[in-house]
């Protein structure tokens, strides 16, 4: 698959681009965006420091000031973008993929994405035609130092935490850099210090295998509930007090809880078209009005900015701000989330409890599957729900979604990865079992093979 993805680039070191490459980026990036003053950070990744040291080059030949804040989380990258005015920034990194792998997150000033419909495809067609803009000269690199400008702003928001006990898992990515400032010496830590190898587990908390260690923690320690960032801290996932792993588009609610009364009623949150039943008719019951949208980081902040919403979510552990400059951080999320906890132990609850008010439907979660002619296969699933008759809703934006009574279905094209997404919810689970065997049958004959 090539390098240049819908919202960021990212393949694997060696393989799916090179340092040649990187510096080409370089060189082309300021002349697409029309910046001078570019903000750069990078993740732990082993590969990062060489990928920082061939953009700057290329950026510095076409006449920009660069300043290298070094390792940050993504969130930091995005947050200082805007907030000091950069006209662009890039940070370096693969998220949660490989260790092998590495990439690029761009954005404009104020931090707005660039995402292949928005800069990437002409800055693919320029970095691939062999030619290079004329060098400029005045171009510098200075490094900059950020994080604990980062750790402040984020403790003047911290709730009261007192009284839960819980895990941190910072999966050896660059949470690590400030989690322990943020939190303090209360939490138990795991895999804190940021290492580009990922050696205790793969960098992706949404693959529950990689939340083992952290489950196993919070059942032998009797925690009350368990956190676990991704490689560079966009997204953050929760266990419970079993150690039992929470759909993540489920937190939206309680994030919606924590923001709505302070905002006026009928403030609107968006959500995912993969999002729960149970959670929007929870936000509905939380005075919020609710919108649908496309996954993907691009969409929820241009949606954000366009519309003024409190907050956007993600199935896939995304929380975007409207106070965090439109942007997704999993270390402001993290903080609202053990806040919410904290909050519900006081008054008797746990964490399951907290959430088993929006779990109303027995959910399917994202089931992957690598599919050969990816739009037959969802015409193909429409032809197969004709059997239920008209249904009461269907949004097709992002794949279809097609809503019945008592159950919903949305299948849908993978933008990162080279997937056929599909979740199935229903009022049971015996309902949910029989839709997801007609649906197994109906993308069979597409199957490359299929992942749980």
């Amino acid at each position: 698959m090539s390098f240049f993805k819908a919202y960021d680039m990212r393949g694997e070191f060696g393989v799916d681009f090179d340092l040649d490459l990187v510096y080409r980026i370089g060189r082309w990036l300021p002349v697409i965006l029309k910046a001078r003053r570019i903000l750069v950070g990078r993740d732990a990744r082993l590969t990062s420091e060489a990928v920082r040291d061939a953009l700057c080059r290329g950026l510095v030949e076409s006449g920009c000031t660069v300043e290298d804040m070094g390792q940050a989380t993504t969130p930091m990258v995005y947050f200082f973008t805007a907030q000091k005015g950069y006209e662009a920034s890039v940070q370096i990194t693969a998220s949660h993929n490989p260790a092998s792998h590495n990439g690029m997150k761009v954005s404009r000033a104020k931090a707005v994405p660039v995402g292949y419909d928005s800069g990437l495809a002409e800055l693919e067609t320029h970095v691939r035609s062999g030619a290079l803009p004329p060098l400029q000269t005045g171009g510098s690199c200075s490094t900059i130092q950020y994080r604990e400008e980062f750790v402040a702003w984020l403790c003047a928001r911290k709730p009261d935490l007192s009284g839960i006990r819980y895990a941190v898992d910072c999966s050896d990515g660059v949470a690590g850099l400030i989690i322990r400032d943020l939190l303090g010496e209360g939490p138990i830590y795991l895999n804190e210090i940021p290492d580009g190898r990922f050696p205790h587990h793969a960098p992706n908390p949404l693959e529950v295998e990689n939340c083992a260690q952290l489950m196993e923690v919070v059942r032998d320690e009797k925690l009350d509930l368990g956190v676990i960032f991704d490689g560079d801290a966009d997204r953050v996932m929760f266990v419970d007090e079993h150690g039992k792993f929470i759909q993540p588009d489920y937190l939206i609610g309680v994030l919606a809880q924590q923001l709505l009364p302070k905002e006026p009623k009928g403030s609107l949150v968006i959500h995912d078209i993969r999002t729960s039943r149970g959670v929007i008719e929870a936000l509905a019951r939380f005075g919020a009005t609710t919108e649908m949208g496309k996954v993907g980081h691009a969409y929820a902040k241009k949606r954000l900015r366009e519309s003024g919403a409190v907050l956007a979510g993600e199935l896939a552990g995304h929380y975007y701000f409207r106070d965090f400059f439109c942007c997704d951080s999993g270390e402001f999320a993290a903080l609202l989330i053990l806040g919410a906890v904290a909050e519900a132990k006081r008054q008797g609850m746990t964490f399951g409890q907290l959430v088993a008010s929006l779990q109303c439907y027995a959910n399917s979660g994202e089931i992957n599957f690598t599919i050969e002619r990816k739009d037959q296969a969802i015409a193909a699933v429409c032809q197969a729900l004709s059997v239920f008759g008209t249904p009461t809703a269907r949004y097709d934006f992002d794949g279809i979604r097609m809503e019945y009574p008592e159950w919903w279905v949305n299948v849908r094209k993978s933008n990162t990865e080279p997937y056929l997404r599909l979740i199935v919810e229903a009022r049971d689970n015996e309902m949910l079992q029989q839709r997801l065997i007609l649906l197994r049958q109906t993308l069979e004959p597409f199957f490359v093979k299929s992942h749980a």
